[in-house]
């Protein structure tokens, strides 16, 4: 069992959590249950995968629930893409927030690699 607080990876997913949220405050009201919707909350699901699965019994169950979390990075990803393209964030706004996105990416595909290799 792994302690999720101390996990440097789930504290970047709950920074990026709150940066989502205050980008996501600009988007259109019309958007509420659109992509502001999905996007909140496939980001709540990185953090809160990496913690229900930190405290799972063996490392491929924990390894089960980071493979979700990375999937959600991907969905949000690819979520904050078509919102540039929709012209409700900025160029460099995307790029801003996928920069995160990315490094949480590696970070819980290198966590992945630790646990299966145990």
């Amino acid at each position: 069992m792994n302690n999720f607080r101390e996990l440097k990876v789930w504290q970047k997913a709950r920074v990026l959590t709150k940066k989502s949220y205050a980008l996501l405050s600009k988007f259109p009201t019309d958007e509420k249950f659109g992509l502001v919707s999905q996007i909140k909350r496939a980001t709540i699901s990185i953090p809160s995968n990496i913690a229900e699965g930190s405290g799972r019994n063996t490392e491929m169950d924990f390894s089960r629930f980071l493979d979700i979390a990375l999937g959600s990075c991907y969905e949000i990803e690819t979520q904050y893409i078509l919102s540039m393209d929709l012209n409700f964030i900025t160029k460099a706004e995307c790029d801003d927030i996928i920069n995160d996105i990315v490094e949480i990416e590696r970070m819980i595909i290198g966590l992945i690699n630790s646990k299966r290799k145990r």
